[in-house]
């Protein structure tokens, strides 16, 4: 199982870890409420794990212009 991480605007690929052996406590996934487990983390067709972030980017233009926080999101 793989786990990618993926920004939730523009979907870049921000990274990977191809580690059967990495628990959800090493990645701090076990920190997060059911909300936010819901919110930013899926599994893609072959079972890996997909979790969605911010860039750098992106987050530089919302909080540059925190008008786009309001435009849909389809994660969201």
């Amino acid at each position: 199982m793989a786990v990618n991480y993926i920004c939730r605007y523009c979907k870049t690929h921000i990274g990977s870890i191809d580690n059967a052996l990495v628990s959800e406590q090493q990645l701090g996934l076990h920190s997060l409420t059911a909300d936010e487990r819901n919110d930013m983390i899926t599994y893609n067709g072959n079972g890996d794990l997909v979790v969605h972030l911010v860039c750098d980017y992106c987050n530089e233009a919302l909080n540059s212009n925190p008008e786009l926080n309001l435009v849909n999101n389809p994660l969201q």
